[in-house]
């Protein structure tokens, strides 16, 4: 568990580097001019960096192959392949020559990375015991905000000296350290007693099982059509807009990771005592109102909607994240994570692309934006209710193999 929380760490810092560094992208291939518009502040307008984002997001689609082929080659050699790929990717797109390059490089390596954090969950599910799969679980998501603060330490410290390009080559580090991590990481028994008869079609569930995983993408598209802008523009708001400096959005940074392992805390032992389906229902909630609080003006309003939206991120992924992997029977537990990570990604940005475009139709207000989007996302969270608890039960009797 250890060696799969240390490649989460891993893409994490790859994966929030786009989030951290997109101020700096900004102004590095724009033209910012100190006018009033969002291009004349941040170097490039919102609806250009919201479709770049978009772009990036829009590429973990391609995620699903590679997740699902998990069910057939296994966990193991897949998270192994998928974590090195983009770590390689994520280093070669420091020599980016326009924005839009920097788009296409990154692009190429986002499905192995989204993959990747996909399995380390599943691992973590098929690994342990219904008892500590909420600690496992909370473990893998803990170690991704590790990676991702580490992401924004390395940019704060480094300043404009290190610049975006310093920030992704130094992805070549934990590709290095791969190395290591692979002694380590083994394959779950649970999916050496699978008959291989089980894994044929590569993307298919059984179809008893296609109603439960419809809603629960249904669930993943409305929570990350809220984090995807929440998250991702943080920095090209914060600095770009309200003139925050690398330092100060750094602050804000650490606090929310403070929140985030806050978070992770009160869901695993909610998720434990008040049960999966609960713990995600009103942290869903809650992260609608810490994403049109945010937006609504000024560094402090920023600061505390980011801070209380981590720590319900941090909640809801062990409730949602819990629920998810013990649905599912284990012969095709790796396809449905893939297609989750679909939903999010579809979600991430359709919140990225809508974003932007609202801020930029009314009048460059963030603030109307959000609230159009979280008051519709968030009430998305009574679907819950239509899914069974699976609190203290382990996977073989959540989630049965089929016949």
């Amino acid at each position: 568990m250890l060696a799969v929380a240390g490649i989460s760490v891993a893409t994490g810092y790859a994966q929030f580097g786009v989030t951290a560094a997109l101020a700096d992208v900004a102004a590095h291939f724009g033209e910012p001019s100190g006018g009033s518009s969002i291009a004349a502040q941040a170097g490039l307008s919102g609806t250009v960096a919201g479709l770049g984002l978009a772009a990036i997001r829009g590429a973990s689609l391609a995620s699903l192959p590679i997740a699902g082929s998990a069910d057939r080659y296994g966990r193991r050699s897949v998270l192994l392949a998928a974590t090195a790929f983009g770590l390689a990717l994520t280093a070669l797109a420091a020599l980016s020559p326009s924005y839009w390059w920097f788009v296409a490089i990154f692009a190429l390596g986002r499905p192995a990375l989204s993959a990747a954090n996909a399995l380390a969950g599943v691992a973590a599910a098929e690994e342990t015991r219904a008892s500590d799969r909420a600690k496992a679980i909370g473990l893998v998501a803990g170690a991704y905000g590790i990676g991702a603060g580490l992401a924004s330490l390395v940019r704060a410290l480094g300043g404009s000296a290190l610049g975006f390009r310093g920030l992704f080559g130094l992805a070549l580090v934990p590709l290095a350290l791969l190395g290591l991590l692979r002694r380590r990481v083994e394959e779950p028994d649970r999916f050496r007693t699978v008959t291989r008869g089980a894994r044929t079609r590569l993307g298919s569930v059984p179809t008893a099982y296609v109603p439960r995983l419809a809603l629960l993408s249904v669930l993943a598209v409305a929570f990350t059509v809220m984090t995807g802008p929440a998250n991702t523009f943080l920095f090209f708001y914060g600095e770009g807009v309200l003139g925050l400096s690398a330092g100060g959005m750094f602050v804000g940074v650490i606090g929310a990771g403070v929140a985030g392992f806050g978070g992770l805390l009160v869901g695993r032992s909610a998720a434990d005592v008040l049960g999966r389906r609960a713990t995600a229902a009103a942290t869903h909630l809650g992260q609608a109102v810490a994403f049109a609080f945010a937006y609504r003006g000024g560094a402090g309003a920023l600061f505390a909607g980011y801070i209380l939206g981590a720590a319900c991120q941090g909640a809801y992924g062990i409730g949602f994240g819990a629920l998810s992997a013990e649905v599912f029977p284990t012969s095709v537990r790796a396809t449905a994570a893939g297609w989750l990570t679909v939903a999010t990604v579809l979600g991430a940005v359709m919140g990225l692309g809508l974003f932007g475009l609202l801020a930029d139709s009314l009048s460059g207000s963030f603030a109307a934006a959000a609230i159009w989007l979280a008051a519709p996302m968030g009430l998305a969270a009574v679907l819950l209710l239509r899914l069974p608890e699976t609190r203290g039960l382990e996977l073989e009797e959540s989630a049965p193999e089929p016949a």
